[in-house]
C-alpha cells in the first residue's frame, strides 16, 4: 500500500519526489539511446519518457566513460531495473561490481519527461 504525499513531505522528501512515491514506484521496462546523449525510456506503467543524460556527463565525474557517443550506446537494463553502462565491457559488471556507472529507475523517471 502507498504512503501519503503528506507522509513523504513529513520525512523530508521533496513535493516532486513525495508525488512520485506516494503514486507508487515506476521501474525501466526498455531503453533505446539517442545520438543527443538521451535516452527513450519505457517503463512498467505503459509510459515513455525521455531521459537527458548529458548535463550528468563530464570529465572527472563517473560519467566521464560514456562521453564518446559510441560508449553511451552500450546502455542497458541491469537485473536491478537500473540504466547501466559498462565502463569496461570485456569485464562481467555482474561479479565486479566497480565496474557500471548506473541510475535508478526513480531518479529516471523523476528527471524524465514525457513522450507524446
Amino acid at each position: 500500500m502507498n504512503k501519503s504525499i503528506e507522509y513523504y513531505l513529513s520525512k523530508g522528501f521533496d513535493k516532486k519526489s513525495a508525488e512520485y512515491f506516494s503514486s507508487g514506484r515506476k521501474r525501466v521496462v526498455s531503453v533505446v539511446p539517442n545520438v543527443d546523449f538521451t535516452l527513450t525510456l519505457g517503463f512498467d506503467n505503459g509510459e515513455k519518457r525521455l531521459y537527458d543524460v548529458s548535463p550528468l556527463i563530464k570529465s572527472g565525474t563517473v560519467f566521464e566513460c560514456i562521453m564518446k557517443i559510441e560508449d553511451f550506446c552500450r546502455v542497458y537494463i541491469d537485473s536491478t531495473h537500473s540504466i547501466a553502462w559498462d565502463i569496461d565491457p570485456t569485464i562481467d559488471s555482474e561479479k565486479v561490481w566497480s565496474n557500471k556507472v548506473d541510475l535508478s529507475s526513480d531518479t529516471c523517471y523523476m528527471d524524465s519527461v514525457p513522450i507524446c
